[in-house]
């Protein structure tokens, strides 16, 4: 538990005091972010912001994970260290996409089939390795098993388990950077769902079969860990959000947004609670099916819409919400939908 707390501090810190350096250096330069013409009209005031922000939430979580365990002496797990190159990898995707953007004065980066392609392949590594690295008692950090809020009796094979990470981890990485479309909405809401998996992750160790031996024990590789890792980018995420809350002075950015999705699915994976995800990250799964279904329907029907702009945010921004009323609103759908995950989590357990 002091190892999670120290993670989660430090992070903070990190974040919060470095964030400001961060604004600065990039204002220098004149990184500032691009925004779309068939946006909001009301975004237009945000155009030069200083974007990437996703930066400092990556070094911040990773260096406090990284000092919490120098400091509590403990070793740094295989499982952890997986994520931490998901991230990493992602992070780096979406690095690529904001720089060409800046650079070029445009709203147009890496082209859609490009970023794609760099989740994908990113993805499938971690997926792949995953399935290696066995501990003494034989588990790996990702199991072959499809899990809900653990392991079930479905075995996926080497190629499917790769198949399916791979699909988690970029539907997460996209429904993420959808979600980014307001100030502090996306990082309010994974701040709920680390912190969420903070606590999966203490109650799989406390109830894993090598230390309480039973009908219900869990079979996770490194669940205490994950949860320290967890709360280095929920404290992250936190310092980011005191800057990146409205009046925004820093956006996350690409850089950001796929970093974060695929540290939610990457943890996820690791703790063997793949389609927990879904009610856990219950904002971005709404998020992300508002851009599908007006997709859809805009093609069957002809032309026709079901909300005014996708993503929904932004339909509600043509309604004449105000944006802090939104992003309010959508943290606390985010925190019922977090909620409603940790019930079914823990019910399962008092069920057996």
């Amino acid at each position: 538990m002091r190892t999670i707390l120290i993670a989660g501090g430090f992070a903070l810190l990190l974040s919060l005091f470095g964030t400001p350096l961060l604004i600065r250096a990039l204002a220098k330069r004149g990184y500032g972010q691009i925004i779309r013409d068939d946006g909001p009209s009301s975004h237009h005031t945000k155009r030069g912001t200083p974007t990437m922000g996703g930066i400092i939430i990556i070094f911040a979580a990773v260096v406090a994970y990284l000092v919490a365990h120098l400091i509590s002496g403990n070793a740094i797990t295989a499982s952890a260290a997986l994520v931490i190159g998901l991230v990493i990898g992602l992070g780096l995707v979406g690095f690529i996409d904001d720089w060409l953007k800046v650079s070029r004065q445009k709203s147009l980066g890496l082209t859609s089939k490009q970023k794609l392609a760099g989740q994908i392949l990113i993805a499938s590594v971690f997926a792949y390795l995953g399935t290696k690295f066995p501990d003494k008692d034989g588990l790996t950090p990702i199991s072959s098993q499809l899990s809900t809020v653990r392991d079930t009796s479905i075995t996926l094979g080497a190629v499917l388990v790769v198949v399916w990470v791979a699909l988690m981890v970029t539907a997460t990485s996209n429904g993420v950077n959808l979600t980014d479309g307001l100030d502090g909405l996306a990082s309010g809401a994974s701040v709920l769902t680390f912190i969420s998996f903070i606590l999966i992750g203490v109650w799989e160790f406390g109830q894993s079969c090598a230390v309480s031996p039973g009908i219900n024990c869990y079979e996770v590789r490194d669940p205490l860990d994950i949860a320290v890792l967890a709360a280095a980018f929920a404290g992250a995420c936190t310092g980011f959000l005191w800057w990146n809350a409205s009046p925004a002075k820093i956006f996350m950015g690409d850089t950001g947004s796929l970093a974060l999705g695929g540290a939610l699915a990457g943890i996820a994976t690791t703790l063997r609670i793949e389609l927990l995800l879904i009610p856990l990250g219950g904002l971005f799964v709404i998020i992300t099916m508002s851009v599908i279904i007006q997709t859809l329907y805009f093609k069957i029907s002809g032309g026709k819409r079901v909300f005014r702009m996708a993503p929904l945010q932004h339909h509600f921004e043509l309604m004449g919400w105000g944006e802090v009323t939104i992003v309010i609103r959508f943290w606390i759908i985010a925190g019922l939908c977090v909620a409603a995950g940790l019930g079914l989590f823990y019910a399962d357990w008092v069920v057996g």
